[in-house]
């Protein structure tokens, strides 16, 4: 499966890829502690390609891995619509409670940024993390 980065690590941007370019989704009061991208050629429940928060090294936004497995699994709502993010992890540190954290805070700045920027209130929660029996971390 081809992974697309569309969010590298460290960034404040949460980027969005179009037809020929990535243009800026919003901007976050957090870094993202990961990269963040999504699946080439799949679709999720929300209509946009399955997520992949990408454990490792900080990748550029554009750059792509090959991978046959995944990790885990994020499990995520969003705008009350399933929004699960697969995981992969390439090396380096990582805690799955420091991930928690960051997807619960996550959540709560969504929550506002909805009803701020739409004027609605909708459900964004974290639901926690599942891994895979051979996972590397």
């Amino acid at each position: 499966m081809k992974i697309v980065i569309e969010t590298p690590k460290y960034s404040f941007s949460k980027y969005r890829k179009t037809e020929n370019r990535y243009e800026r989704a919003f901007f976050s009061p957090l870094p993202t502690i990961f990269n963040y991208g999504f699946i080439e050629g799949t679709k999720g429940p929300d209509g946009m390609e399955e997520d992949v928060v990408v454990l490792g090294p900080h990748l550029s936004r554009g750059s792509t891995l090959e991978i046959e497995n995944f990790d885990g699994i994020v499990k995520f709502l969003d705008d009350s619509i399933r929004d699960d993010k697969r995981l992969v992890y390439i090396s380096g540190f990582c805690s799955p409670a420091l991930l928690a954290f960051y997807f619960r805070l996550y959540a709560l700045f969504k929550t506002f940024l909805y009803a701020f920027r739409e004027g609605k209130i909708t459900k964004c929660r974290f639901e926690g993390i599942l891994l895979e029996e051979s996972n590397r971390f």
